[in-house]
């Protein structure tokens, strides 16, 4: 792990967990950050997964859920943060960018929000 990688998680870490305020920290260990939700995800007994940190060999990765299930939120993704999306709810990153970091902050508020209740998500 280079300094640089622990600086992007430890950035996109605090922002995760000042954005997302509501949701409950399911895990928290050096390099890995997991949220869920307050309420069941439907059909299960455990807590819906709402987002996560964690810090990978040559990148950080920065999950939002609620993009997954809510796949209208992305309309809420700026240009910038999709060049750094990778699949559907997945965000990846090399060094600090505190521009994109505050974008990805309010977007991870947005995505809180939307996940304050329980939701159901529709066919992709």
């Amino acid at each position: 792990m280079t300094e640089t990688l622990q600086s992007v998680f430890d950035a996109l870490r605090e922002r995760m967990l000042r954005a997302g305020g509501s949701m409950d920290v399911a895990k928290e260990e050096p390099g890995n950050l997991i949220l869920k939700t307050r309420w069941n995800e439907p059909g299960k007994r455990e807590p819906a997964w709402f987002g996560a940190v964690q810090l990978k060999k040559n990148y950080v990765s920065c999950h939002l859920m609620p993009l997954y299930a809510l796949p209208a939120m992305r309309d809420d993704v700026s240009a910038e943060l999709l060049k750094r999306m990778q699949g559907k709810s997945c965000f990846n990153f090399k060094k600090v960018e505190l521009e994109l970091f505050d974008a990805l902050e309010q977007l991870t508020a947005i995505c809180a929000s939307a996940y304050a209740e329980p939701v159901v998500a529709k066919p992709h």
